[in-house]
């Protein structure tokens, strides 16, 4: 069986709550538009077969959990490990709190199946790059979507692996809007 897990950024929340720090609970809420999209993002998973969601603590990654996991009835879990980058944190602090977390995700998904993790995008960017995606197509990304991220408000990168020595297969498998993918430049010598 194939390990699938999707990383998932949380849905559009009110940036233009300024009296609510984006990194500590609660943190900004969905807006409307949130809202809907997180409603797209709940049948793409019913039909990727998804079984579970892991949800960061923050306001806007349990809306967007609990609106996706509504269609298909599927339990959410909260988990730290995948919270907002904080204030001061450096990239290798958060890696350090998302790679065992990922670790045991990975490990569930190849007895359980299809697993989503409700994130956030600065987490996202750094599993992309540690899971090896080209910087490239990271950088192409990160120009098509708000705030820099590699990811839109409740799109979905999905990442399997057929063997346990195998790369990882990286594949921006949702978003709520149309977008342009990535297609890797052939250089000619």
């Amino acid at each position: 069986m194939n390990s699938i897990v999707y990383l998932i950024r949380h849905a559009t929340p009110d940036w233009s709550r300024t009296d609510l720090r984006y990194d500590i609970p609660p943190g900004p809420p969905l807006t409307a538009q949130g809202e809907a999209e997180a409603a797209k993002l709940a049948l793409f998973l019913v039909e990727a077969g998804v079984r579970k969601l892991y949800a960061s603590p923050l306001e806007r990654t349990q809306r967007t959990a609990a609106i996706a996991a509504e269609a298909g009835q599927l339990p959410v879990v909260t988990a730290e490990a995948i919270a907002e980058w904080r204030r001061g944190e450096s990239e290798g602090e958060v890696l350090a709190r998302l790679l065992p977390f990922w670790q045991a995700v990975c490990e569930e998904s190849l007895d359980v199946g299809p697993l989503a993790l409700v994130t956030h995008g600065g987490p996202v960017r750094l599993m992309l790059q540690h899971l090896q995606l080209e910087g490239a197509a990271i950088d192409f990304y990160r120009k098509q979507f708000d705030r820099d991220n590699p990811v839109p408000p409740a799109g979905a990168w999905r990442v399997t692996r057929e063997l346990p020595d195998a790369p990882w297969a990286l594949e921006l498998a949702f978003t709520p809007q149309p977008y342009r993918p990535y297609v890797p430049q052939t250089v000619y010598v």
